[in-house]
């Protein structure tokens, strides 16, 4: 087969499925917005960020001068493409759930369409690389234009495949209600869906070991390992509904402090952990002294949760209904902490979040303490990040990462 024969096919496979995730866009409004909603975890974009035209205009030269500074997005290109061909070998597959109301086509859509834009994760790994420089490395490792080594750039795809597997995953509907009052159809194409997020997230989990394993650092695994680990550990804090959305615990007697202890637990588990040991695992493959990965350990900790602060924020200020997938958002874990009858509107998403009047909710949290005890989170966390980054010496890209983290405190 020639070269342009096979282009030519891996195009037709691609307008295939764009063609099919357009239709699907126009024909139904999920209601797992798994990708771009608060529940993902660190899954960076501004969909619900509610800006102004000249704010999206500068996030997104931010985010453009960053990527030119370290050659990105080469990873996120690696991972769309990645996922391009299994997502053609399936566009049969997926073509039947057009017009339902399943995660796996936001999933797929956002992917294909918006990885660019949605991949932010690899570019930290890679842009904290070059701040920190890397020690007696190989000339042939090295991406001289870049400043970074090829093997962290391997780690940057591998920490990006293990997220949105995760986010993959995340997509799974639970089938808990009664089958028999289902249409045949709608259960088939759920548990079709379920299928195929199952298959796409055990996928990019596959891959992301694999690479691993090719980079023949045993220290290293352990870390990518721990960092999943925390990823599982974080489905098991909090209350949760029959779709695993997570609901507050019920404050103990003394509540002191009980609302920054478990919106800390769950996001560390949930984004901190990972870009932590992300940022940890590149320096110690630039072979620098336990000290700097502990260094970078915590910046990318700090940067996570002031990132989810932020977004927690965001959502609770502009009322919006995606509040429901993260009804354990700083605004309300602080207004719990202040108020527990809050609890008494929040349990009634026991069994389903969607029972929650989320508008009478922020409306209660607006008008507490809540709101302002986020904003003094991300300027705590933002704080602790730029303290971090002052240990490197300055440079393009330690600028970058100081523009990212200011661009996060801009409320």
């Amino acid at each position: 087969m020639s070269a342009n024969t096979a282009v030519f096919k891996i195009w037709k496979a691609s307008n295939l499925v764009t063609m099919i995730l357009w239709k699907s866009c126009k024909t139904f409004q999920t209601r797992r917005t798994v990708c771009i909603s608060a529940r993902d975890r660190f899954h960076f974009n501004n969909v619900n960020r509610a800006e102004t035209v000249s704010q999206k205009r500068d996030w997104n030269k931010i985010m453009s001068e960053a990527a030119k500074i370290v050659g990105y997005p080469t990873s996120s290109l690696s991972i769309r493409e990645l996922l391009r061909d299994e997502i053609a070998n399936a566009a049969l597959h997926l073509e039947k759930l057009v017009g339902s109301n399943y995660p796996v086509l936001k999933i797929s859509k956002v992917i294909i369409c918006n990885g660019r834009n949605t991949q932010v994760f690899g570019l930290i790994l890679l842009l904290i690389s070059k701040a920190a420089g890397h020690l007696n490395a190989k000339p042939i490792e090295e991406d001289k234009a870049a400043g970074v080594l090829h093997s962290q750039r391997t780690l940057a795809e591998i920490m990006e495949m293990i997220r949105i597997g995760n986010l993959i995953h995340r997509g799974l509907v639970n089938i808990n209600i009664d089958t028999g009052s289902m249409d045949s159809t709608e259960l088939n194409n759920i548990i079709l869906d379920n299928k195929i997020t199952l298959l796409y997230g055990d996928y990019l989990f596959s891959a992301s070991y694999s690479k691993a394993a090719a980079l023949k650092n045993q220290n290293l695994s352990l870390l990518i390992s721990t960092a999943v680990r925390d990823l599982c550990q974080a489905e098991f804090v909090a209350r949760r509904d029959n779709q695993n959305f997570p609901i507050p615990s019920i404050p103990p007697e003394d509540r002191t402090g009980y609302a920054l202890k478990e919106w800390t637990l769950l996001n560390t588990y949930a984004a901190g952990s990972l870009l932590g040991k992300g940022c940890q695992s590149t320096l110690k493959i630039a072979g620098h002294s336990k000290e700097i990965e502990e260094k970078g350990y915590e910046f990318g900790k700090h940067l996570a949760l002031a990132w989810q602060a932020s977004l927690d924020l965001g959502l609770c200020i502009n009322k919006d209904k995606g509040i429901l997938q993260n009804l354990c958002a700083a605004p309300i874990m602080f207004h719990v902490e202040h108020d527990p009858s809050l609890l008494i509107e929040l349990d009634k998403g026991l069994d389903s979040v969607e029972n929650v009047d989320y508008l009478k909710v922020l409306n209660i949290v607006a008008a507490g303490p809540g709101i302002g005890l986020t904003k003094e989170l991300v300027k705590k966390h933002s704080q602790k990040a730029m303290e971090i980054l002052s240990v490197f010496k300055e440079s393009d890209a330690r600028k970058a990462l100081s523009n990212i983290i200011v661009a996060i405190g801009d409320f």
